[in-house]
């Protein structure tokens, strides 16, 4: 069947640019609440803890129905996202949140079900272009916010244009053909294999996000905090890794030949010494490029992961499963980072984050050439 990616793409960049909006709107929603930081703090973990159940549950109901379940979960995500412009309290900002994350966390999966399901009847590879798509929209909506904050736009009316953008993408959802029913369940025996294979992979993706979720957020305190960068300099070490992620993803893509063996060997050599030596580094530069490098290495690999999940379930339970337990990464990593960096210094508490890459060279020293071979599409 032929499957334009297109509103996959779509609805992958909506979803980033709310994200990347999001980073850049915080001052101001902290400034307009009149809360303190402890206060932002503790409504913000409404996100995490909203999406996980959500995540967990709505596998089940989209499996068949991956089309409309992600138009669903699109459109409602955009409402929940003007809903929060109306909060006049932190508590109403924590509630808002926390459906914020059961919306976003209900997209994720769907998303990733919609395009398990559209590689398995086109046969063509679709998670590295559409997953791509997330931080390229990142990277260029967070100035964009910056620069229509600057310019005097109110936070009410930026999340109302974010809205309107998220929709407009769900609609583009019905251009997409994907074929109808149920896929065949497999029978009792397939389910603890199932679950082994959940953990493995959905164990190795949260390893991934550990390290990323501690760059976009701890990065430009690095540099800043700790080898006196500039304020400018210092905020484009996220991008840099957004940057080197989309480019990572978009190379893999273009060389379908690369063996699941070779990115993870790829991502765990790079992936860990990356994050070490921008941790370690003495000045901005090195650190930059080093970040840049941990994204371009790991890049590849939640896409690669992703699309292995949805290969072996065509009920799309084991997206769902992996998804969810990768998740836990976005309540871990923080506080994970505050406490190493409590006990050794931040620069040190992100070097120790190496560790986690390693998980991936395990993989590719454990993965036979067959392995490799078999999942290559």
């Amino acid at each position: 069947m032929k499957i334009n990616a297109a509103p996959l793409i779509a609805v992958c960049a909506a979803w980033g640019v709310f994200w990347g909006s999001w980073s850049a709107l915080l001052p101001a929603v902290k400034e307009q609440l009149g809360v303190s930081t402890a206060e932002l703090g503790l409504a913000l973990i409404g996100t995490p803890v909203g999406a996980i159940p959500v995540m967990a549950l709505v596998g089940r109901l989209a499996s068949g129905r991956e089309r409309s379940a992600l138009l669903t979960s699109t459109v409602v995500f955009a409402l929940s996202i003007v809903a929060v412009g109306q909060v006049a309290s932190a508590p109403q900002l924590a509630v808002a949140l926390l459906v914020v994350g059961a919306t976003s966390g209900a997209l994720d999966v769907t998303l990733n079900m919609a395009t398990g399901r559209a590689e398995r009847e086109s046969g063509r590879r679709l998670f590295q272009p559409v997953h791509a798509a997330f931080p390229v929209a990142v990277i260029a909506a967070a100035p964009a916010t910056g620069l229509a904050r600057e310019q005097g736009v109110e936070t009410q009316a930026i999340l109302l244009v974010i809205g309107v953008v998220v929709v407009v993408a769900a609609a583009s959802l019905t251009l997409l053909p994907m074929g109808r029913g149920l896929p065949p369940v497999p029978g009792d025996g397939a389910r603890p294999r199932r679950w082994t294979a959940a953990l493995l992979l959905g164990g190795l993706l949260a390893a991934v996000l550990t390290i990323e979720n501690a760059v976009e957020q701890w990065s430009v305190l690095l540099l800043e905090d700790h080898q006196g960068a500039s304020v400018l300099l210092a905020s484009a070490a996220p991008a840099a890794y957004m940057a080197a992620l989309t480019a990572g993803r978009l190379i893999a893509q273009a060389l379908p030949r690369l063996t699941p063996r070779t990115l993870y060997l790829v991502g765990g050599a790079g992936g860990c010494g990356g994050i070490v030596l921008a941790g370690l580094a003495d000045s901005p530069g090195p650190s930059l490029a080093w970040f840049a490098l941990t994204g371009l290495t790991l890049g590849p690999l939640v896409p690669a992961l992703l699309s292995r999940a949805a290969a072996g379930d065509p009920t799309g339970a084991l997206v769902s499963s992996v998804s969810t337990i990768s998740y836990a990464a976005f309540v871990a990593s923080p506080l994970l980072v505050a406490a190493l960096a409590a006990w050794l210094g931040l620069p040190g508490a992100l070097a120790c984050l190496g560790l986690f890459a390693l998980p991936l060279l395990a993989m590719a020293a454990l993965s036979r050439p067959e392995y490799g071979r078999s999942l290559r599409r």
